[in-house]
């Protein structure tokens, strides 16, 4: 069982909910959405109307002006694009929507094994020799100082799309747009690489439109990129603030009415999903793998190709090839986590703060989710190691609540200046390459910096719950309704947590916990996946409630998370 678990219960505020039924939202609605913070049924609504202006985004006005211009002289684009999902629909909304609008664009996406992350000087050469006029980085470049200048030095203009956080310089791109830069006063920071691209989008259209380019002809549907935009939002883990919980109701709503891109229908057919339920679960736990699976184990731009053919039949046989590198994953990922496992035995994190892991047999593909797993596990922020080009090391980590990583590492940086190489990243997520040889240095210096940045409270994992679900809402129905909403990061799910007779449990397959749990007259099917030890007479339980299909028929399940003797 993970260490120190504590189930604890959302302060539900009952003006709040009051105030949401009164406005007409469903009484198991309001009370999950009070609980997450919502004050009025206003900032429930999901129409494109509602989302903030283009013009609010600092840099998106001139890149419009320097997209138009460029399309109006004819001249040669070029994106590079970031090889995680962020990054391929990023690159394809901005392919599509720039093809839409009568621009010459190309793409590249820089293999992450050889190149690395972002316009490093060595991307920056092989675009140049595709000879564009204008690149345009997307879910990148923030960092990008010697690429940009190595750019200008060939007389090549750069626009810098990116979400990610810049360090103490900035590129001298023609024009950066990235809400997190300085001065930019966009009320969403929390915009994905791809949500920035579609909003420059936005902003060109507008442009365009001011030059009369759609007085004799149809203006382009840009709404017909949200299924895109809301794959890469979701697939990406940002904050679910209102503005991207817009653009992912509006992204699923056309995959629910089947209108989406053909590869979107063709991944959501491998991962035997159906469109007319599709929910953010599909897009984050079904699609997102599938796509990135590309990135960290082959070429990014196969998940691109399938996101930007309009042709059934290639998206298909694309989406098919992705779902199997997605299966090759899985099997590395396998063996990597048996090693974890057997690490993660002999290790206890007990005093310390961080964990820095690494075996010369690890794929740098997939550390960056073996970094995650044991995160959850030990509830420790946490690196990988895989070795890099020569005599290099690679790391993927992830964070827990409390610690800012990309900050963690900047503090670091400057602590101990050239021992990173290269790093960059978010709250949550991080990469870092550095010299092998200096390993022990670096988890020395993470260590020391995470026991002054986290409390011991930050220590222990709290897992915050709706609490009791009332008995009347173990339906059908009342799945359905909580399935079609927008949950994700920062804005979870719904996991309620009560106690339970458990009459009975057995293992399925020798790995997952099958229960049948009793409460009330009421009694549940659960499941508790990957846990092989038996659990005590009574529960107290922390779930979600799940439709569970066999042979045709559908039954209610609950998924349990963590459970403690009652």
């Amino acid at each position: 069982m993970t260490q120190g678990t504590r189930i604890a219960v959302r302060d539900i505020p009952p003006r709040a909910t009051w105030a949401l039924e009164q406005g007409g939202v469903h009484p198991l609605l309001a009370r999950l959405y009070a609980a997450r913070g919502v004050r009025s049924p206003d900032e429930l609504d999901t129409r494109s109307s509602a989302l903030l202006a283009p013009d609010r985004l600092k840099g998106a006005r001139e890149a419009a002006t320097l997209l138009a211009d460029a399309i109006a002289a004819g001249r040669k684009m070029l994106i590079v694009a970031d090889y995680d999902c962020d990054g391929a629909t990023g690159c394809a909304v901005g392919l599509r929507a720039l093809r839409m609008m009568g621009a010459t664009v190309d793409y590249i996406v820089p293999d992450r094994f050889t190149l690395g992350y972002g316009l490093s000087p060595e991307v920056a050469q092989l675009a140049a020799a595709r000879q564009p006029d204008l690149v345009i980085t997307v879910d990148n470049g923030i960092a990008s100082v010697e690429g940009v200048a190595a750019l200008k030095r060939l007389g090549i203009a750069t626009l810098i799309t990116d979400h990610h956080l810049p360090g103490d310089s900035l590129p001298e791109a023609e024009v950066i747009v990235n809400p997190n830069q300085p001065g930019c006063d966009f009320p969403s920071k929390a915009l994905a690489g791809v949500g920035v691209m579609f909003y420059v989008m936005l902003a060109l259209r507008a442009e365009l439109r001011r030059r009369g380019a759609y007085t004799e002809k149809p203006e382009p549907n840009l709404a017909a990129l949200l299924d895109l935009v809301a794959l890469g939002t979701v697939a990406d883990v940002v904050p679910l603030d209102r503005n991207n919980r817009i653009l992912v109701a509006q992204g699923l709503q056309r995959i629910r009415g089947g209108q989406m891109q053909a590869g979107i229908a063709a991944l959501l057919a491998v991962a035997g999903r159906e469109p007319a339920r599709a929910a953010t679960f599909d897009l984050g736990f079904a699609l997102g793998p599938r796509l990135n699976a590309a990135g960290r184990l082959a070429d990014m731009s196969l998940g691109i190709e399938c996101l930007i053919t309009d042709d059934p039949a290639r998206a298909m046989n694309i989406a098919q090839q992705l779902d199997a590198i997605n299966r090759e994953r899985r099997v590395i990922e396998a063996g990597m986590r048996d090693d974890a496992e057997l690490l993660l035995a002999s290790l206890d994190p007990g005093t310390r703060a961080s964990l820095s892991l690494f075996d010369p047999g690890w794929h740098q593909g997939v550390i960056g989710i073996l970094a995650g797993r044991v995160k959850e596990k030990l509830h420790r922020p946490t690196f990988a190691f895989a070795r890099g080009n020569e005599g290099e090391l690679k790391a993927s980590g992830r964070s827990i609540p409390g610690l800012h990583l990309r900050d963690a590492l900047d503090l670091v940086a400057k602590r101990h200046p050239g021992m990173l190489l290269r790093f960059g990243g978010h709250a949550a997520a991080a990469g870092l390459t550095l010299n092998e040889g200096r390993l022990a240095e670096f988890e020395a210096a993470f260590e020391k910096v995470c026991r002054e940045l986290l409390s011991p409270a930050d220590l222990s994992r709290t897992l915050e719950t709706d609490g009791p679900l009332e008995s009347g809402y173990f339906s059908l129905e009342a799945v359905r309704l909580m399935q079609q909403e927008v949950w994700g990061q920062g804005f979870p799910a719904p996991v309620f947590a009560d106690s339970f007779e458990v009459l009975n449990q057995r293992l399925l397959k020798d790995k997952h916990l099958k229960l049948k749990l009793q409460k009330g007259g009421q009694r549940f099917d659960a499941i508790r996946f990957n846990f092989a030890d038996s659990v005590p007479d009574r529960i107290r339980a922390a779930f979600r409630v799940d439709i569970n299909e066999w042979n045709g028929t559908q039954t209610v399940q609950l998924m349990l998370e963590h459970f403690e003797a009652a």
